[in-house]
């Protein structure tokens, strides 16, 4: 929650699809702000694309594993990565479709994810014959991480406090993505202040509903050595409590749960290709909209591909597999804790928006950003014991390979033309901030009430000659996000030369009045 929080309050002040990247490069002076724009944007990208995958993979071996169970059904590899490339083609169909369709299916997932996750928790609560005690609940340890019945698990040889290190780890894992309320910023209105509240509503929303659960199944375990022991102990805990077929509706309940985290785990990671490749990160032909569909088909089909290939290695090992989509928790929890280390470190350039935590701000950004060094330390830890090399914990080696990849592109190559933000806007970028203009207009042309500290809108074209560099605008629907110069030298221009632009003059209740202009 305190990550969340010092996420909020940078995306009031920038609400800008690219999230994390782009928040690095705005409040880092600007000597270095490409280089941390550059590191934080590869961090974020690869922690989304395995994310994506690791939902995906779930999902497979979730499904592969309760047909085991109940049909005798035959998992192999292959089938399994078959299925994966099945629920990834899925999610490009439901991702091809415009934001105005896609939200029915946030819709759906809420009602999922609330609803029926707290009807499943009643009805297997309801549904056990017996329950167990708050001491059962609360005071019971099992050191789960011996890799034989007959070795020694990490409580006898390192302590008890070790392994509940562990188990911080997957809880962690499940309180993840909430940078998508980021990079779906660009398309919500109001992004300045209802984006910050999704971000916190969205963390405290998943750790009550998750509490929730979690008490509803240890107090309804029947028998622990037989869930202990099931290849899908949850579902053990559904049979137990209401019967075979009872079992695998709540277990399709489940599974739907994990296949919408997925398809919105695409969601946010095509966005903030999007605007990665907008500014430079990826390649910039990523960066179109489809005419047909009016969504980011390129980055959708792009982010499909790397989470299929980063399905790959389960092919040969799915202990290396595992240690490859763990860089999902570490990558992206290193990409929210640069920009609140740097707002810390340089805060003369940070402008706060609407939503602030005011004296409160520092001592939060501090807590968090050491949560994170310690919960990235955590995630390299061995969690089977004895370690051998098909349970050792190659996570260190994935982020290892990560960190060097972006530092050696950075030096070699990237340094020379990276500037951490789009320096000449192509014809669609304009055409989009435009599109965006002009329904900050009608808003204003229609009398929409300014609230308290918000912003007002005027506008007005003109016809002028270019002189100097010309400067371009990042423009959320109600606030100014970003005026930067496109061009250190002028551009030519002959005597004749005329350029029409729109200026636009935002004026903040609070603060002085800024410009910007789309040329």
């Amino acid at each position: 929650m305190f990550v969340a929080a010092g996420m909020a309050e940078i995306l009031s002040a920038v609400p800008i699809a690219g999230g994390p990247y782009f928040w690095a490069y705005m409040l880092s002076p600007p000597r270095f702000a490409p280089f941390f724009s550059w590191i934080t944007g590869w961090f974020n990208l690869l922690g989304q694309v395995a994310i994506t995958a690791g939902a995906d993979f779930g999902l497979a071996n979730l499904i592969s594993t309760t047909a085991q169970v109940t049909n005798g059904y035959n998992p192999s590899p292959g089938r399994t990565l078959g299925m994966i490339a099945v629920i990834i083609l899925s999610h490009v169909v439901v991702n091809a479709l415009s934001t105005q369709k896609l939200r029915y299916m946030v819709y759906t997932a809420i009602c999922l994810n609330s609803v029926f996750v707290s009807a499943l928790a009643i009805a297997v609560l309801a549904g056990a014959k017996r329950h167990n005690s708050a001491d059962f609940v609360f005071a019971k340890f099992f050191d789960g991480t011996a890799a034989t019945p007959d070795a020694e698990g990490w409580s006898v040889r390192a302590s008890p406090a070790y392994v509940a290190v562990c188990g911080v780890m997957f809880s962690q894992y499940t309180l993840l993505g909430f940078d998508a309320c980021a990079h779906l910023c660009e398309e919500t209105r109001s992004a300045v202040r209802v984006a910050p509240r999704c971000l916190l509503s969205a963390v405290g929303a998943s750790f009550c509903f998750g509490f929730f659960l979690l008490l509803c199944l240890l107090f309804s375990i029947q028998d622990f050595d037989k869930v202990r022991t099931s290849p899908v102990p949850i579902l053990q805990i559904f049979t137990d409590s209401c019967g075979h077929g009872g079992g695998l509706v709540l277990m399709t309940i489940v599974c739907l749960c994990v296949w919408h985290c997925g398809l919105f785990s695409m969601t946010s990671n095509s966005r903030m290709m999007f605007s990665f490749a907008r500014d430079g990160g990826i390649p910039h032909k990523l960066h179109i909209l489809s005419p047909r569909f009016r969504s980011p088909l390129r980055t959708v089909l792009f982010a499909a591909l790397c989470a299929f290939l980063l399905c790959l290695p389960s092919l040969g090992s799915t202990t290396a597999f595992f240690g490859t989509t763990s860089i999902a928790t570490i990558g992206l929890f290193v990409s929210y804790g640069i920009p609140i280390a740097i707002a810390l470190a340089w805060p003369r350039n940070f402008k706060r928006g609407p939503f602030t935590l005011g004296l409160w701000s520092r001592p939060i950004g501090v807590v968090a950003c050491m949560w994170i060094a310690f919960i990235t330390l955590a995630f390299c830890l061995p969690t089977v014991n004895p370690v051998t090399a098909q349970t050792l914990n190659y996570t260190g080696v994935a982020m290892g390979i990560v960190l060097v990849g972006a530092l050696g592109s950075w030096f070699l190559w990237a340094r020379r033309w990276f500037t951490g933000r789009c320096r000449n806007h192509c014809r669609i970028c304009i055409a989009q901030l435009d599109f965006l203009a002009e329904r900050m207009v009608e808003r204003e042309e229609n009398g929409t009430p300014d609230e308290p500290g918000g912003f007002k809108l005027h506008r007005r074209e003109s016809t002028r000659p270019i002189n100097g560099a010309a400067k371009n605008i990042a423009v959320n629907q109600d606030i100014e996000i970003m005026v930067a110069p496109s061009d250190p030298q002028p551009r030519p221009q002959t005597p004749s030369q005329e350029d029409t632009y729109h200026e636009f003059l935002f004026t903040n209740t609070n603060r002085s009045r800024s410009y910007g202009r789309i040329s």
